[in-house]
């Protein structure tokens, strides 16, 4: 029996007609039974959806946004199929569907349940019109819903797998019908024991791949990008970036760890687990190598330069004038821990600590409010996190030309927490 091979498209690839027409050409003769197909929202999808969440919380008016995203897929649509096809009145189907939970009550207790059910959407959509387009033109797929294979905690935005029993469900629910069609299903999405739709959290698409792929035991994972590959810093901030022809496991999630975009942080795991290759490719140029995430046993040479926008630098001072002990850093990470917060960067001081954070919606309040007993609290917003992996020695000494806020060396990692970072060449 032919093993599972997972492809994964993002949103990028999908974005619009043009794009969906060329996923079926890079598909036309490599669509196979037992091939899994993960796809992404279309575009920008997530983002217009989680503004009119924000606007429906805030009883502003949502509808003309709304209306705005249904146009975009039906004018999608309109391109990709004849008038009269079944996709129309299914596409009209969902968006009653996401209606009918923005009628519902949102608030800050229960916004992160409503952020799940309603982002969800953007999968749902997306997989059924590329299921029906390749049906179109003449390639046989099913659609299958990724809430019935993936079982999930009830941490809603940041779910944790239930690996035994999705692994379960994959081979008894999905497998059957992939060892006879290849198989579309959803990005990002699960659902918990009581049904209810969870999120495994932002760009969790390449996640989804992962679980699938080590679920059925695939011989590899393939995620189409806009770009070459793995590059060494996002191409879009800094000049002359470089590509990765192949990467360690433990390498790219090192990467993936300080914020690289390319892959989401917790993919690497599951299939460096089993030996399955992940490859990394040009949706743009498909027939190009790209790169090839395994287990090489070395150390790819290139530094790797990766930016995290919209960090918060929080520092907190013992109010005593205590020194800083274990038990306050315990504090600390139990108060984080329970906002679901992770530190992208810690330094301490003989009576403060200092953490940075994600910019995470109604968190900063809640983590200041919980520790402030404790801990004179002050904070800064609109920050970027600059993190070097494998700085070549002598190439990143002189960084005067930034505004430095807190800077960290070690051997192998510079972190630079700055502000206004502009695009340049980093000579």
């Amino acid at each position: 029996m032919a093993k599972t091979i997972v492809y994964k498209f993002g949103g990028a690839s999908i974005k619009d007609a043009d794009s969906v027409k060329n996923l079926a050409e890079i598909l036309r003769n490599r669509l196979r039974k037992n091939m899994l197909i993960v796809v992404s929202a279309m575009g920008k999808t997530t983002n217009a959806l989680e503004e009119i969440l924000s606007l429906r919380m805030s009883e502003s008016d949502y509808s003309q946004k709304s209306a705005n995203l249904k146009s975009f897929h039906l004018g999608i649509c309109q391109e990709l199929f004849p008038e009269g096809h079944r996709i129309f009145p299914k596409l009209e189907n969902l968006f009653i569907q996401l209606q009918n939970l923005l009628y519902l009550e949102v608030n800050e207790e229960n916004y992160d349940e409503c952020y799940d059910g309603i982002i969800a959407f953007g999968e749902l959509i997306s997989s059924r019109i590329v299921m029906e387009y390749l049906c179109e033109q003449g390639m046989v797929a099913l659609w299958q819903d990724a809430r019935e294979l993936i079982l999930t905690s009830s941490d809603f935005r940041f779910a944790k797998v239930d690996w035994a029993q999705t692994k379960k469900r994959c081979n008894s629910i999905l497998q059957p019908n992939l060892d006879q069609y290849p198989v579309i299903t959803q990005g990002f999405i699960g659902a918990d024991s009581k049904g209810r739709t969870t999120t495994l959290g932002r760009e969790g698409s390449d996640f989804s791949a992962a679980i699938f792929a080590s679920s059925l035991g695939a011989s590899s994972v393939t995620i189409w990008k806009d770009v070459p590959g793995v590059l060494n810093c996002d191409p879009k901030i800094f000049k002359d970036s470089e590509l990765f022809s192949e990467l360690d496991y433990l390498q790219a999630a090192q990467m993936t760890y300080y914020g690289a975009s390319v892959i989401h942080p917790k993919t690497i795991k599951p299939l460096a687990n089993l030996g399955i290759p992940l490859f990394v490719k040009s949706f743009l140029k498909p027939d190009e190598a790209g790169t090839k995430i395994y287990s090489t046993g070395k150390l790819n040479p290139i530094p790797s330069i990766i930016l995290k926008r919209n960090q918060i630098m929080v520092s907190l001072r013992v109010t005593d004038f205590a020194f800083i002990e274990e038990s306050h850093i315990h504090e600390i990470y139990t108060q984080l821990d329970h906002l679901k917060l992770k530190v992208n960067m810690l330094q301490t001081s003989a009576i403060g600590v200092t953490i940075i954070i994600d910019d995470e919606l109604f968190k900063l309040n809640k983590l200041v409010s919980s520790l402030e007993k404790t801990f004179s609290i002050r904070y800064n917003e609109g920050l970027e996190l600059l993190t070097i992996l494998n700085p070549h020695k002598g190439s990143f000494e002189n960084l005067s030309w930034m505004e430095i806020l807190l800077e960290q060396r070690t051997r192998n990692t510079i972190q630079i927490v700055t502000r206004g970072l502009h695009t340049r060449d980093q000579n």
